[in-house]
């Protein structure tokens, strides 16, 4: 099983995964032609899809979604209330391309498992995926405003993460944004804080070798160098020491990170 986030940010989000019999897109958050664009960035077509799997309505998850499951005829799973909330935005689709996938239960592709789970955030029904396959398990886990010991069941002894690292606090705080949004942003359906998710990295990580890749920055309230500082640092307040055993990684919003095995 291999895997590259293709982009990650508010400005649209995207994760490849496959193995050598399936492959699938979790969330087409950006046009039709910038995912062209990042799957021929990792020598992949989207013609070749097994499915795209979507975890919530919110724009920067589903912007392309319409556009290229028309194109390339690729099936698209969700829950249903995340159908209902989106259904009016994907435009026309047959029918045959729209399957369910309900919250908490476990789908089973080959020898790929695919497990949703649900996470905290202002959208219909948001939910993220682990995916486990011969031993090796990957989970994505962005757009959630705390991760609460249940998510932590589902996502616990991964060998890989891509994990929501979404802003500062400070920066946030004395930002430009009006104070709405920052509430809501700080709020338990906003989204994670670097210093929250390695609170929540150390408690679900185990001593073996394992990936983190630090996903859904923020533009304005976040920098990769702060956040890798701020989730190093914690992690060292919790005994974890990055680099011995776990690894830190950047996504960008417009270049996929490398194309690796779980």
């Amino acid at each position: 099983m291999r895997f590259s986030v293709l982009a990650s940010g508010s400005s649209g989000n995207a994760i490849f995964v496959e193995n050598d019999e399936h492959s699938f897109l979790i969330d087409a958050g950006l046009s039709g032609k910038k995912m062209d664009g990042l799957f021929a960035s990792i020598d992949r077509s989207m013609k070749n899809l097994t499915g795209i799997l979507v975890t919530h309505e919110h724009s920067d998850h589903i912007k392309g979604l319409g556009v290229v499951a028309r194109k390339y005829n690729v099936p698209i799973y969700a829950n249903a209330k995340t159908w209902m909330a989106m259904d009016s935005q994907l435009g026309t689709l047959p029918l045959d391309q729209k399957f369910h996938f309900d919250m908490e239960t476990t789908k089973s592709f080959g020898s790929i498992n695919i497990q949703s789970f649900s996470v905290s955030h202002d959208a219909a029904d948001p939910m993220f995926y682990v995916f486990e396959e011969n031993g090796r398990k990957l989970s994505l886990i962005t757009d959630t405003g705390y991760v609460s010991d249940r998510m932590k069941g589902h996502i616990s002894g991964s060998d890989a993460y891509v994990f929501e690292s979404n802003h500062d606090v400070s920066m946030l705080q004395m930002g430009r944004y009006p104070w709405s949004v920052k509430r809501r942003i700080l709020s338990d359906v906003g989204h994670v804080s670097n210093e929250d998710a390695a609170i929540a990295m150390s408690e679900v990580m185990e001593e073996k070798p394992t990936r983190i890749y630090l996903s859904h920055l923020s533009k304005d309230n976040n920098m990769k160098d702060l956040a890798r500082m701020s989730v190093t640092q914690t992690l060292r307040s919790c005994g974890i020491i990055a680099g011995e055993y776990v690894d830190l990684y950047d996504t960008d919003a417009e270049t996929p990170t490398e194309l690796v095995p779980v």
